[in-house]
């Protein structure tokens, strides 16, 4: 073999290492998904996103909830029998409100016991996802997060205070417009929280929790913790399964694109119990 051949070989070789190496990494994390449903008997959903680098220029590209990812969980939903158990793997950092909102309802609705994981963080949709969940298990160090709504770069909480602070003909037109949108945004995104959570505590309790979760008492970044979870009335669990620590291994931070939510993509039943021996 020539050194000509020899480079192209080595080019070729060098060129599909990656795409190998992704196959392999799916493969793996399919393997424990069907792992985690026998063990649990449930349906696997995982919704993982990443700050991930493109591949040239390095530039971060923010991965966050989007409509494809409600379209693809909505779909996982239908494809799962009303008596198999779903539970959903979270770690975002939020997204669309109303992506967000389709995810919950959905999993709400759901008639079988929903759990959802959250290994490191569920942020703002996030949590809104989380609140529909029955059963909420959290790593001991891991954060839920406000589910305030925000205006571009503006938390809608905060744009009703310029109004609030300042005489009505001090302040532009552009501005009253955005206050009069925030102030729709915070009560919808409140009837959102407060009808997630009414059949998990008392209405009065809802409602309380809600106003606290949405009408911008912290930053939208504020981390809240298990035993603050827990102080407000949320019952969360921190027995999470050793397979889904490996599971978030298998989604490394890479270059390259892949979807955000994934699941075998086959219908779920129940599976039917093992008889007992005839002694």
């Amino acid at each position: 073999m020539d050194f000509l051949a020899f480079l192209w070989l080595f080019l070729i070789i060098s060129s599909l290492q990656p795409i190998i190496r992704q196959k392999m990494l799916e493969m793996e994390r399919l393997r424990l998904l069907e792992r985690l449903e026998k063990q649990r008997n449930s349906r696997v959903i995982v919704l993982i996103h990443r700050q991930e680098t493109l591949s040239l220029l390095g530039f971060p590209l923010v991965r966050y909830i989007t409509i494809e990812d409600s379209e693809a969980v909505l779909r996982a939903i239908k494809m799962t029998d009303k008596e198999v158990p779903i539970d959903l793997v979270l770690h975002t950092p939020g997204g669309l409100v109303l992506a967000a909102e389709q995810i919950a309802y959905a999993l709400q609705r759901h008639p079988a016991p929903v759990s959802v994981f959250v290994p490191h963080y569920a942020m703002s949709g996030g949590t809104l996802i989380a609140l529909a969940a029955d059963n909420i298990v959290m790593d001991e160090n891991a954060v839920l997060g406000p589910v305030d709504p925000q205006l571009g770069q503006h938390p809608a909480a905060s744009i009703l205070k310029v109004l609030e602070r300042k005489p009505i003909n001090e302040v532009d037109d552009d501005t009253i417009i955005m206050a009069d949108i925030a102030e729709k945004a915070l009560r919808q995104v409140k009837a959102t929280v407060t009808h997630l959570l009414r059949d998990k505590m008392a209405p009065e309790e809802a409602e309380r929790l809600a106003t606290l979760l949405t009408a911008g008492t912290w930053t939208h970044d504020y981390p809240i913790t298990v035993s603050e979870a827990r102080a407000m009335g949320l019952k969360v669990s921190t027995d999470m399964p050793e397979d889904i620590y490996r599971l978030m291994a298998l989604y490394p931070q890479t270059a390259q694109r892949r979807p955000s939510v994934e699941y075998i993509p086959l219908p779920r039943s129940r599976e039917p119990e093992p008889s007992r021996r005839q002694r």
